[in-house]
């Protein structure tokens, strides 16, 4: 099975269908994720690339991380 993640998604719904997702996240800079409660409130509404711009994270280092892991990562 390919893990493929979808930049258009919400971060709530890659890290429901990839729980490993969450430690990648917070290994690039989301950390936030980590707290409770912050995937299942704003990670609904926020995206990637949205969050990546908010928090000053490299898009590319985030896609690079998630290649590491064995994910296909798609815009």
């Amino acid at each position: 099975m390919n893990k493929i993640i979808d930049l258009k998604k919400s971060v709530y719904e890659i890290c429901q269908e990839y729980p490993d997702a969450v430690g990648i996240l917070a290994e690039v800079g989301f950390s936030e994720i980590t707290k409770p409660g912050m995937l299942s409130t704003v990670g609904r509404v926020m995206t990637i690339p949205k969050g990546a711009r908010m928090r000053g994270v490299n898009l590319a280092e985030v896609k690079s991380a998630f290649e590491r892991h064995g994910f296909q990562v798609v815009e």
